[in-house]
């Protein structure tokens, strides 16, 4: 199961479950994605890993979201070109009310774009 949202379905992300803590979200690149150097917006990235992140916790009995966004880091290494991107993420380490996860980010060639970090606040442990 994974957490859906407008602004999810708005970027028109596909979602693939890989195992228990691992997840993959696909982002078919619009045009309106993209800013005017012609590579995808940085903040459309850090969105999708992000999401991808968030994703790698499964949701609640009520399928409702366990976690938020404490902190994001996001580290660009090359411009988001092709026709989709792909996230895949995954849990490094989870406890009780934090939970650590990290995120790769390849274009339509396997190539990497990005990296990221987050810490997630799950708000069911408290």
């Amino acid at each position: 199961m994974f957490i859906k949202q407008a602004f999810d379905e708005f970027l028109d992300l596909e979602y693939e479950r890989v195992d228990r803590k691992t997840v993959k979200v696909r982002l078919p690149v619009k045009p309106l994605y993209r800013n005017s150097v012609g590579v995808v917006h940085g903040g459309i990235i850090s969105s999708l890993a992000d999401v991808a992140m968030c994703n790698t916790i499964e949701p609640d009995e009520n399928n409702q979201q366990k976690v938020v966004t404490v902190d994001l880091n996001v580290s660009f290494l090359k411009g988001g070109t092709g026709d989709y991107l792909v996230a895949h993420a995954q849990v490094v380490k989870e406890g009780r009310t934090l939970a650590h996860a990290e995120c790769q980010i390849f274009n339509d060639q396997d190539v990497m774009v990005a990296k990221a970090s987050a810490v997630l606040f799950n708000v069911h442990g408290t």
